[in-house]
């Protein structure tokens, strides 16, 4: 195979791990909207759609170290693959769900395929691009992608509810699932470690450690003090400790737990999880405040968000080549410094204003994110040896769902207790404690009072998240360091890393 066309097919693979990575953000993103139908059509009560939403992160976060373990060892290309075809099957019986049982047993299936695929799209991307300046543009696409989807989900939702029934929302991830595996068994190239023991008693540990700590995450704005919390609680930390100790006394552990001594790699990490939950629970407030208090349709209150995909792909674009100048350290300051600043923005909106200082704050989020996110996710996989790369992967996504369902949580909390404290005290009943039944009241004044006591809930969370950010940059200043790509020509007369991308893959 010529050198022109390695460099091609590097980037035809680089478009099918787009597609994987899109399948899953889409569909997480588009069900929020179909939630109202599929309520009303399949007559779920609260608790069911709670399961609904619940059962696919619990098995996702719950699985993904040990499937980014066992895409070292049997390939990640085999394991994308399972893991598409599991998502797009699980993704059709979806669509044919005659009740919330059959619905949640889906969304379980489709987390085991998500937890499958996501840590190869990313062990793939890093294995497949190895000289430094394209491995920078192939991470800024593939945030883009990600960032376009979470965007975009929402808009394509409100486009399939209003013309079709609830299930399209499923049976739209299974051509793009599709034409994912078909990509793939073309184009792609099998990569995997060396070969190591298994470690059964170290993969049981982390799933019942993982499961229970976002389960505890999950449960938090209901009362920490609850039996079945504390329960949880104690037998996440009882697993998650005795993984810790298990890892470092084995000689071929699952999870090299000593990458966490390398500063990029840590730092990087702590560095995510802050933002993570700076940003979690950010499109779920700022969709309440376009659909209460703006009054926007669910469609309408989507379009809101594209300044923050166009600023995405620009400064994506942008810091693909600013990081090869200035480093990974920098982009991160300055990015999440950028970010804070945005929700400063977002914390000055009040019940009374347009939509223009949104879109400001928005495009601020999308900008820092664009400058930030790709650099931080390069500075912990570059420090990430290529036969760990599967579970490295599955341990940096670990860590951004833990940060995101933290976040959620924290401010979901924040929001409904600073809401309920900012309503007179003359409101009682569930209109004191929901935005939603506020304005389901049909009072006028009810709903004036639950308008700014939102906006002012909103912008306490937007200030903890401002905090969490801003705590983000200071880590990132302080433990990261920017290790130089060498410089000059190798053995075929090639820079760094060109020519040599599928170095790590075995060619089937």
């Amino acid at each position: 195979m010529s050198e022109t066309m390695t460099g091609a097919r590097r980037w035809l693979i680089l478009i099918v791990l787009c597609l994987a990575t899109l399948v899953l953000v889409v569909d997480n993103m588009v069900l929020t909207v179909a939630v109202p139908s599929l309520t009303e059509s399949l007559h779920a009560s609260a608790q069911n759609i709670q399961w609904v939403l619940d059962s696919y992160i619990l098995v996702f976060a719950g699985l993904l170290l040990t499937t980014g373990s066992l895409s070292d060892r049997f390939g990640r290309r085999r394991v994308l693959i399972i893991g598409l075809a599991v998502f797009g099957i699980a993704s059709a019986v979806a669509t044919l769900a005659g009740n919330p049982g059959e619905l949640i047993a889906a969304r379980v299936a489709m987390g085991v395929g998500g937890a499958l695929l996501m840590p190869s799209t990313l062990s793939i991307l890093i294995t497949v691009f190895t000289d430094e300046a394209e491995r920078r543009k192939a991470m800024a696409a593939w945030t883009v992608v990600a960032m376009i989807g979470l965007v975009g989900g929402p808009v394509l939702g409100g486009v399939l509810i209003s013309h079709f029934w609830w299930g399209s929302v499923f049976l739209i991830n299974i051509p793009i699932a599709a034409l994912a595996i078909v990509s793939a068994v073309v184009l792609m190239p099998e990569s995997k470690g060396p070969w190591r023991k298994p470690d059964p008693l170290g993969a049981l540990l982390s799933i019942v450690g993982l499961t229970s700590a976002v389960w505890v995450i999950i449960e938090l704005p209901k009362g920490f003090a609850r039996p079945g919390t504390l329960t949880a609680l104690a037998v996440a930390v009882v697993a998650l400790v005795g993984f810790g100790i298990w890892e470092t006394r084995i000689a071929e552990p699952m999870v090299p737990l000593h990458l966490f001594k390398q500063r990029n790699f840590s730092g990087g990490s702590f560095s995510l999880t802050l933002v993570q939950i700076g940003y979690g629970g950010l499109l779920l407030v700022i969709t309440q405040y376009l659909q209460f208090v703006l009054g926007y349709s669910p469609l309408k209150a989507s379009l809101c968000f594209i300044p923050l995909a166009v600023a995405a792909l620009i400064f994506n674009a942008a810091g693909a080549g600013l990081g090869m100048k200035f480093g990974n350290r920098p982009l991160m300051v300055v990015g999440l410094l950028i970010c804070a600043v945005s929700f400063g923005v977002l914390a000055g909106m009040g019940p009374d204003d347009g939509p223009a200082k949104l879109f400001v704050g928005l495009f601020l989020v999308g900008a820092g994110s664009g400058l930030a996110m790709p650099a931080a996710i390069n500075a912990i996989m570059g420090a990430v040896p290529p036969e760990h790369a599967g579970v490295s992967s599955a341990l940096n996504d670990t860590v951004q769902q833990t940060g995101a369902a933290l976040g959620v949580a924290i401010m979901g909390t924040v929001v409904t207790s600073r809401f309920t404290a900012g309503m007179p005290a003359d409101i009682s009943g569930t209109a004191r404690h929901s935005l939603g039944e506020a304005i389901n009241t049909g009072d006028s004044q009810v709903i004036e009072a639950a308008k700014h006591a939102f906006t002012h809930a909103a912008s306490v969370a937007y200030i903890a998240g401002a905090v969490g950010v801003i705590a983000a940059a200071i880590v990132s200043f302080v433990v990261l360091r920017d290790v130089k790509p060498p410089v000059g020509p190798t053995e075929n007369g090639e820079g760094s890393g060109s020519g040599s991308a599928l170095v790590s893959a075995e060619a089937q």
